[in-house]
């Protein structure tokens, strides 16, 4: 039964004609947009959240964390589930779900339910996640998947910065329910219009590849307790507690790595696993992961860094902040297409490798401003951030997405989303340890924060170069 399964390479066709392509990209693209923009639209809403719940500022915390989290522990269950049933299912039951948790998210009176529903959210936006790219390989044929691979990249990366921006515009005009009720029509239109327009995929219906129960519950205890053990002693960390007060967040940490020592011991015995290690057997699929990781933990560090760098460092207002900002997600928008036709003609570690070298440039000169630098000089090294993870995350993911066995589709999809994931927590755990050590008000955090993440970016290019010793 495991030779069968292991060979059982199942032909998948080469893309969707034209017109069915771009209806069928429309609905790909705007469920993800969505689903990626879910994790941070809420932000900026936590402090009116509060006052309205009745609750401290660090409770509301769980609103963010409640949907990461899920949407973490749920991503590698339903890539694989995708190998079984189809892609296509997966992705409309995940945004079926998340569609009705939108609902319930509108109509929380209390945390626990917002909480409860914001957990519902994360379950379905792990489905729209998960199978994503697989989706993206089905839809455009072998010539032009650099292309699809482009703009879906471009899509993740653009909302997953855009979240502060939406939302301060919804909240200007609307209270924060709205930023949950925006979701109810575009989950409509994105279920009705998926049935018709996503393309099928024939699944494995193997016996052997079944989902074990055991293998689910160890998944989720893995990156659950990580999550949250991470999360503790970040926070823990950046609010000066001393060791002893940390015990939680280190007893969660340390049993969540010897859960992931059972699971992944039990992982290695199986044919096709559910954390799919033997994907990392591959080389250039596993500096790929590391390339992705590191990036994203730069791009998290950065992130978080540079309001308070605008805001406190610089003087500069909110508007002006936010709009200095966007120079990064717009880079991305205008470069990412143009990359996504040198695919499949330049090598993708030399591509990510150049984009990733940029990304730690344009990093180590914003850590590097004079005390008081223009707009422009700043909105520049910003761009020059925004055209470096352009050039580095399409060759990147085209690479992760194309280097496993096709029938493999939805755990390359999966391993993907949670190399993003796991680069964004680790992120934002190193940023909250530079702020408990330096201070973010007089510029020296944010200094040592943009380094470090210009560190990582060359980290990153690093990994990429390395990819070309086993290009084909």
């Amino acid at each position: 039964m495991s030779m069968t399964l292991a060979s059982a390479t199942v032909p998948i066709q080469d893309g969707l004609p034209a017109p069915a392509r771009y209806r069928a990209m429309f609905v790909i693209l705007l469920g993800v947009a969505f689903s990626v923009l879910d994790g941070t639209i809420v932000n900026l809403a936590l402090p009116g959240l509060a006052v309205d719940l009745k609750v401290t500022d660090a409770q509301t915390i769980w609103v963010v964390n409640a949907y990461q989290m899920a949407v973490l522990v749920a991503l590698l269950p339903l890539a694989a589930l995708g190998d079984q049933i189809g892609y296509r299912r997966v992705y409309l039951w995940g945004v079926a779900l998340f569609t009705v948790a939108s609902l319930g998210c509108v109509m929380a009176t209390s945390l626990p339910w917002l909480v409860t529903a914001r957990v519902l959210q994360g379950l379905g936006s792990a489905g729209i996640m998960a199978v994503n790219a697989a989706l993206v390989r089905l839809t455009y044929p072998k010539d032009l998947f650099g292309r699809g691979v482009a703009f879906n990249s471009m899509v993740v990366a653009s909302t997953s910065v855009a979240g502060p921006t939406v939302a301060a515009a919804i909240l200007s005009v609307a209270s924060w329910p709205w930023l949950f009720a925006i979701n109810l029509p575009l989950g409509v239109l994105v279920w009705f219009l998926g049935r018709s327009a996503l393309p099928f995929n024939h699944a494995s219906q193997s016996s052997a590849a079944r989902l074990a129960p055991l293998d689910i519950v160890l998944n989720a205890l893995m990156f659950g307790l990580v999550f949250m053990g991470a999360d503790a002693l970040g926070t823990g960390v950046a609010d000066g507690k001393a060791l002893t007060e940390l015990t939680g967040g280190i007893v969660m940490l340390a049993v969540g790595v010897a859960v992931g020592l059972v699971y992944v011991r039990r992982q290695m015995r199986q044919v096709v696993p559910l954390l799919p290690l033997d994907l990392l057997r591959i080389p250039v699929f596993a500096l790929s992961m590391c390339t992705s990781v590191a990036a994203f933990t730069a791009q998290t560090l950065a992130y978080i860094a540079l309001p308070f760098m605008l805001l406190n460092g610089l003087g500069r207002s909110h508007f002006a902040a936010g709009a200095l900002i966007t120079a990064w997600p717009i880079a991305i928008v205008v470069v990412a297409p143009m990359v996504g036709r040198l695919i499949g003609k330049i090598a993708d570690g030399l591509l990510g490798g150049l984009g990733l070298g940029l990304l730690a440039l344009g990093l180590a000169m914003l850590a590097g401003l004079p005390a008081q630098p223009g707009d422009v000089e700043i909105a520049a090294w910003l761009a020059l951030c925004g055209v470096g993870f352009a050039v580095f995350q399409s060759p990147n993911n085209h690479t992760i997405l194309t280097s496993p066995p096709a029938h493999r589709g939805g755990a390359a999809s999966g391993m993907l989303g949670t190399a993003r994931l796991t680069g964004q927590t680790l992120g934002a755990v190193l940023i909250a340890v530079v702020f408990s050590l330096w201070s973010a008000h007089d510029g020296t955090g944010v200094r040592v924060a943009l380094g470090l993440a210009a560190g990582f970016a060359a980290m990153a290019g690093v990994f990429s170069s390395l990819r070309l010793r086993h290009a084909k």
